[in-house]
């Protein structure tokens, strides 16, 4: 073969799409055929990445957003050099394979992020490119630009028409994201076909009203304007870029170039051998020529590019070894070597609280001890930070001119705030949290659930955690809502009692890097609980005792929240009847489930059937705690307007009613 053309080349990007597709007899072959031109010139010409060190700290982030397009990805990342290998490809969409459906977040080989529901890749890719910003201002200093790199998405008609897209782009626009650059893949066609019927949108002017640069009707087919709009979005300083691009859905197939059969199905075996000729392709099913994959092989240049920065970093080091040592440090997620003693001043000031306190406000004073020493703690709140109390006393807002700050207002986007959350994750050098209200985690559930799927740590501060909220009725009032979020897997969720759980549940969120973690708190204000020094330590098992009676219990209550209180008002009376009563105060019910058995057993011992749960929420969760032969008292009702003690009552959630269940069990 003579030296390829770039033609050639994304023709490489069509062939093994079309075959890994035809293979598995699963997939979607049109957007990766129809944007194969453009990821040829971005990813050979532009994109900063070294294919043999993925995490290098200063690469380009690149995010396919339409991840149904996931053989695009897959293609490119083994063309350029990325250890996935043309097995990797075989095997697409198969069990325990790297190449699934949707991609999956696998950094090490490249791909960033998980992009399987529409929209959410562009907001992550948002919180990539905030997280770019936000680092530059605190590191960066004149003549050492050592955090410098851009954040590339690849969209859809689909991605533009999920709501979130909106949500997210509107923020990327008002903070002036300008190393943010967007391909819309204009193709036109969607799973139903041609989408001018439910989707009459003027894209362009949409993204120009949220203060994006935006470049219209450039051909997706031809190098040389995709080039040239590149060209113009790098020089944009300080607005996101989108890319118009005009392109054909499966362009290059023998028949059904432009259709919608191409968008989710197979080409077809004939389609595949017709397309193979009308494209020129001679080689068989996943070969690659010689000349095409040395001219794809992006090891040398990604090794020069990460080498020169190295050398650029060097000097930063030298010159400002405290700030390099801490960059690298955040970057690496570790928490700092001083993090107990953090933590040891977070719990001290929730011990010095006396007199009752909502958890949101608990959680603000565990945050003006937590969040100072913690740089990479940036917070936030979707409209709501008065409510929340996510403002802590070292709080500085981000805005479109300083980005230098550690707090974002994200207004009214519960989604959007959540995605972003991830991408500021998922892009590395923060441990975010923002808040709303705990109803509200139904807009954002989609981004909480992928958070958890991605192990990011994110913490999620959801306020006005039940019917104590009072007047605002139930449209505010969540029911099902904690008991939901404990069903997500990997999800660690806290409703914590007082001032002093709602610091451990604190200190577990920000230590904990696998998974993200909901505090539930409350807008009312709760007693502070009496406890010894080993129940103390004991919160941080997510459940323990904390009222106990002479010998073996004949009853335990459990309760967690708000309704601990009450619960102790309730077994201290019975004690004083003289039953033998026990109260475990549970606020991480996940965290309990997880440690061993003996300490399981001692705090709930098989031999006490008599048990009594009470949450004011859904009640389903807790059968599984107290038994057939228990009693829940719960809600399993929409809630009701009124005053929050009128609530309560109203819905039998009071120390006598938790009294008259007990005694009902003897």
């Amino acid at each position: 073969m003579t030296t390829p053309t770039r033609r050639d080349l994304a023709n490489a990007i069509r062939a093994l799409s079309m075959d890994a597709v035809q293979l598995a007899n699963s997939g979607h072959p049109g957007a990766p055929m129809g944007m194969a031109d453009i990821a040829e010139v971005l990813w050979r010409d532009y994109l900063s990445h070294n294919p043999a060190d993925p995490q290098w700290m200063n690469r380009d982030r690149f995010v396919l957003s339409n991840g149904h397009a996931s053989m695009l990805l897959y293609s490119l990342l083994h063309l350029t050099g990325y250890p996935l290998t043309i097995d990797d490809l075989r095997a697409f969409r198969q069990l325990g394979s790297h190449t699934a459906g949707h991609p999956e977040r696998e950094p090490h080989l490249g791909i960033e992020t998980t992009t399987g529901p529409l929209g959410q890749g562009i907001a992550n890719a948002v919180g990539m490119a905030l997280a770019e910003k936000l680092l530059a201002a605190q590191f960066n200093r004149p003549g050492h630009e050592v955090v410098e790199h851009r954040t590339w998405v690849f969209v859809g008609d689909g991605c533009l028409m999920e709501g979130i897209s909106h949500e997210a782009c509107s923020l990327a626009g008002t903070l002036k994201l300008g190393k943010l650059v967007v391909f819309f893949d204009d193709n036109g066609i969607s799973i139903d076909g041609d989408v001018r019927g439910w989707c009459a949108d003027d894209a362009p002017a949409r993204f120009e009203s949220y203060g994006w640069h935006v470049i219209r009707a450039v051909d997706g087919h031809d190098p040389e304007a995709i080039r040239a709009a590149i060209d113009k979005a790098v020089q944009q300083g300080e607005r996101p870029t989108l890319i118009c691009c005009k392109t054909v859905i499966g362009w290059g197939a023998a028949t059904k170039a432009g259709s919608k059969s191409t968008h989710g199905e197979a080409l077809g075996a004939e389609e595949v051998a017709a397309t193979r000729v009308k494209l020129g392709w001679t080689s068989p099913p996943f070969e690659i020529p010689a000349p095409i994959r040395s001219a794809w092989d992006q090891r040398s240049r990604g090794g020069a590019l990460q080498q020169a920065w190295s050398q650029r970093f060097a000097a930063y080091q030298q010159a400002f070894p405290e700030l390099a040592q801490e960059l690298l440090r955040r970057l690496s997620g570790e928490l700092p070597a001083d993090f107990d003693a953090i933590a040891q001043r977070a719990l001290d000031a929730a011990l010095a609280a006396t007199g009752p306190q909502a958890t949101r406000q608990s959680s603000q004073l565990v945050l003006n001890a937590i969040g100072p020493p913690l740089g990479e703690l940036v917070g936030g709140s979707a409209d709501l930070t008065g409510s929340n109390n996510t403002f802590r006393k070292d709080s500085k807002a981000v805005t479109p001119a300083d980005a230098a700050g550690n707090y974002i207002n994200y207004g009214v986007r519960e989604f959007a705030m959540t995605a972003v959350m991830n991408g500021l994750a998922l892009h590395g050098g923060f441990r975010p949290y923002a808040g709303t209200f705990l109803v509200f985690s139904d807009y954002a559930r989609n981004a909480v659930r992928m958070a958890a799927l991605m192990h990011l740590g994110v913490i999620l501060v959801y306020t006005h955690d039940s019917i104590g909220l009072g007047e605002d009725g139930p449209t505010r009032q969540p029911i099902e809502h904690v008991s939901s979020l404990r069903l997500i897997p990997g999800m660690s969720v806290w409703r914590p009692c007082d001032t002093l759980e709602t610091a451990v549940a604190w200190v577990a969120a920000v230590a904990r890097r696998n998974g993200p973690t909901v505090l539930a708190l409350t807008r009312q204000a709760l007693p502070q609980q009496p406890r010894t020094a080993e129940q103390g330590r004991n919160i941080a098992r997510g459940g323990y005792t904390l009222l106990d009676c002479s010998g073996t219990p004949e009853a335990i209550v459990i309760a967690t929240g708000s309704e601990v209180a009450m619960a102790a008002t309730a077994v201290n009376a019975l004690n004083a009847q003289g039953r033998r009563v026990r109260l475990v105060s549970m606020p991480g019910t996940d965290t309990f489930d997880r440690q061993d058995a003996g300490y399981r057993e001692s705090v709930l011992p098989a031999v006490v059937t008599r048990r009594v749960a009470i949450e004011a929420g859904a009640t389903a969760l807790w059968w599984k705690y107290v038994g057939s032969s228990g009693r829940v008292l719960g809600i399993d009702s929409f809630g009701a307007s009124g005053k929050a003690a009128d609530l309560f009552r109203h819905f039998g959630l009071t120390a006598e009613k938790l009294q008259q269940a007990v005694l009902e069990l003897f």
